[in-house]
C-alpha cells in the first residue's frame, strides 16, 4: 500500500516513519508539512539519512490521492477537520491521530478542544479505532485513540465489561513524559520546570476524558463519570497509568488476575503481568505493547490496575498502523513487532 502523512514532522508523524520504513507491506509516497515545504526530510531529520530522503510538501488533496492509497495525519488537533474533509468526500482511507474526530455527541468537541468541531455526519461516520477490540473498521475515516485514552481504556475494559466494580468508584492517576506534550514549548516542559520535577496539569479538564467516558459508557452504560488526573514526569517517553475501582463483590488475587489473563489473551499487544508483579516503563519504550499489572486488595476490596504504554508508539502511531493493519486486511502484527529498547 503506498501512503502519504500529514503533519510529519511532529513527534508521532517521525514515529510513523519509523515504523512504517519496517513495514513490509507499505510505501511512503509523500510527506506533509506546513512549516518546512521545500526540503528533504533527511536535511530536516539528520537521523534518516540513507534511510528516507523524500521532500517535504504543500498539502494537495487531489495529488495526494492520485498517488497513494491511504493518508494519515499526525497533526495537532483543529487541522485534520479541515483539510481530512476532501478525503473523506472522496471516501478516500484517511487515519487522523489528532483527536478531531473521535467525539461523537454534539458539543463535546467545542467544550474540551475550545474550538468548533467537525462536521456532524463526519463524526458519526468515523469509526473509533481502539486496535485491540475489533479486526475490521466499520469506516475508512478511523479516529485513532488519544495515548491516556488507551491506556486506561486498557486498563478499565475488564472491570467495566464484565461489570464487576462499583460504576461510581473509578478513580484513574496518569503520568506521561514531555513528548506527549508534543514540540512546541510550555512553561512546564520547559527543561528547568521538568526536569527532576513533576506537575500536575489539566486537573478534571483534559481532552482524553470525553473519549474516554464515551468508550466506557458504550461497555456499560452505568459509569457516570471518572476521576481523571493527568501530570507530567521528567522522562521522553512512556505513559505509566494507576487506576483504582472498588469490586462490587468479594474477590480474592488470583480471581482478579484470572479476569485479566482470560480477556486479553487473545490479544497480542497488551500482556499481562505474573500475579504480584507490576510493568515499569523501560519494558514497554519503542514497541507498541501496553503491559498490565493488577492488585486486589481485600481489606478495602479496591482493585488497583497498573499500566504501561509508550505514548508515541501504541498511545499514537504504533496504535495508527495496527489500524491499517486491519482496514487493509493484514495481520495486525504487520510491522509492529519491534523489541522494547531496553535499557
Amino acid at each position: 500500500m503506498k501512503v502519504a502523512i500529514i503533519g510529519v514532522t511532529g513527534y508521532s508523524g517521525v514515529e510513523l516513519i519509523r515504523i512504517l520504513l519496517q513495514h513490509p507491506k507499505v510505501e511512503i509516497v509523500s510527506i506533509h508539512s506546513h512549516s518546512q515545504n521545500g526540503q528533504g526530510i533527511d536535511d530536516y531529520l539528520p537521523h534518516l539519512k540513507q534511510l528516507l530522503s523524500l521532500p517535504l510538501e504543500p498539502i494537495d488533496p487531489a495529488k495526494i490521492m492520485a498517488q497513494t492509497e491511504l493518508v494519515f495525519f499526525a497533526t495537532p488537533s483543529g487541522i485534520s477537520k479541515e483539510i481530512a474533509t476532501a478525503f473523506v468526500e472522496a471516501d478516500f482511507p484517511v487515519i487522523d491521530l489528532s483527536g478531531d474526530f473521535r467525539l461523537k455527541a454534539d458539543g463535546q468537541y467545542e467544550k474540551w478542544y475550545k474550538n468548533s468541531s467537525a462536521p456532524s455526519d463526519f463524526l458519526q461516520t468515523a469509526h473509533y479505532g481502539l486496535a485491540d477490540f475489533y479486526r475490521k473498521p466499520a469506516s475508512k475515516l478511523i479516529a485513532n485513540p488519544g495515548c491516556y485514552a488507551t491506556g486506561t481504556l486498557l486498563s478499565l475494559a475488564p472491570l467495566v465489561q464484565k461489570k464487576i466494580i462499583e460504576p461510581t468508584s473509578i478513580i484513574v492517576d496518569a503520568k506521561s513524559g514531555l513528548s506527549g506534550a508534543g514540540k512546541n514549548l510550555s512553561e512546564s516542559s520547559h527543561f528547568v520546570n521538568s526536569n527532576e520535577n513533576m506537575t500536575l496539569y489539566k486537573m478534571n479538564s483534559h481532552q482524553h476524558i470525553p473519549e474516554i467516558m464515551q468508550q466506557l459508557q458504550k461497555w456499560n452504560a452505568e459509569v457516570p463519570a471518572i476521576q481523571f488526573s493527568t501530570s507530567l514526569i521528567p522522562v521522553t517517553r512512556g505513559i505509566f497509568i494507576t487506576s483504582y475501582a472498588r469490586s462490587s463483590q468479594k474477590m480474592t488475587q488470583e480471581e482478579v488476575w484470572h479476569l485479566y489473563q482470560d480477556f486479553y489473551q487473545e490479544k497480542y499487544f497488551v500482556r499481562i503481568q505474573e500475579q504480584e508483579s507490576y510493568p515499569n516503563l523501560r519494558q514497554i519504550i519503542g514497541s507498541n505493547f501496553c503491559d498490565i499489572g493488577v492488585a486486589y486488595n481485600k481489606v478495602t476490596n479496591i482493585i488497583t490496575v497498573v499500566t504501561v504504554l509508550d505514548n508515541l508508539v501504541k498511545g499514537a502511531a504504533g496504535q495508527a498502523v495496527q489500524n491499517l493493519n486491519h482496514l487493509a486486511g493484514w495481520d495486525e502484527k504487520t510491522g509492529l513487532e519491534m523489541i522494547p529498547i531496553y535499557p
